[in-house]
C-alpha cells in the first residue's frame, strides 16, 4: 500500500479551513460515558458506518502525539492520525498525517465534550483542504459530504441510546 503525506495543521485550521463541517450532538448520557467510548479500543467504530475499523498505534495512556490507523467504510481510504490536542475528559483533536489515497492536502477532526443538563454535548468538527486538482469536485460535493458526515452524528445518538 502506498502512503501520501498530508501537510500538518494547528488548531486554527478548525476555524479557517474552506471545508468545515460542524455537528453539535446532544446525548442523553454523562460526558464521562462519551469520553470512555472515544478513547476505547473501538472508539467511534462502534458508532455506525463512519469508520470500518481502527487501531491505536500508541500505547496508553493517550495524549498529544498519540497515533492510530483508521479504515473508512468500504476501504475507500485508510488514514493515519496524530493527536494534536488531548484535554483529558473534555477534548481531543487530530490531524491526518498520511493516507493511502491522495485526496487531501490537510484533514483534521476536533471533538469537544461538554456537560449539558444531565447529558452531554459532543461537538464534532471536520476540517479539510483538498488537493488543488480536487478542489472543484470537493466544492460541488459539499452537500453530499455534509449528509455523509452527518451519519456519524446520527450513529452516535443511536449508539448511546442503546449503550448508556
Amino acid at each position: 500500500m502506498s502512503w501520501y503525506s498530508l501537510d500538518p495543521v494547528d488548531e486554527s485550521f478548525f476555524e479557517t479551513a474552506d471545508h468545515r463541517y460542524v455537528f453539535p450532538i446532544d446525548l442523553d448520557v454523562p460526558p464521562e460515558r462519551v469520553w470512555e467510548s472515544l478513547q476505547s479500543d473501538r472508539s467511534v467504530a462502534d458508532w455506525g458506518l463512519g469508520v470500518q475499523s481502527l487501531r491505536w498505534t500508541s500505547p496508553r495512556p493517550f495524549g498529544v502525539g498519540t497515533t492510530r490507523e483508521v479504515v473508512l467504510p468500504l476501504k475507500i481510504m485508510t488514514v493515519r492520525e496524530r493527536y494534536i490536542v488531548w484535554d483529558e475528559g473534555s477534548r481531543y483533536a487530530f490531524e491526518v498525517y498520511e493516507a493511502n489515497r491522495n485526496f487531501y492536502r490537510r484533514f483534521a477532526e476536533n471533538y469537544v465534550l461538554e456537560q449539558r443538563g444531565s447529558g452531554a454535548r459532543l461537538t464534532w468538527t471536520i476540517a479539510v483542504e483538498p488537493r488543488p486538482k480536487l478542489k472543484r469536485l470537493t466544492d460541488l460535493g459539499r452537500p453530499l459530504n455534509h449528509l455523509a458526515f452527518g451519519q456519524f452524528a446520527r450513529g452516535a445518538r443511536s449508539y448511546f441510546a442503546k449503550h448508556p
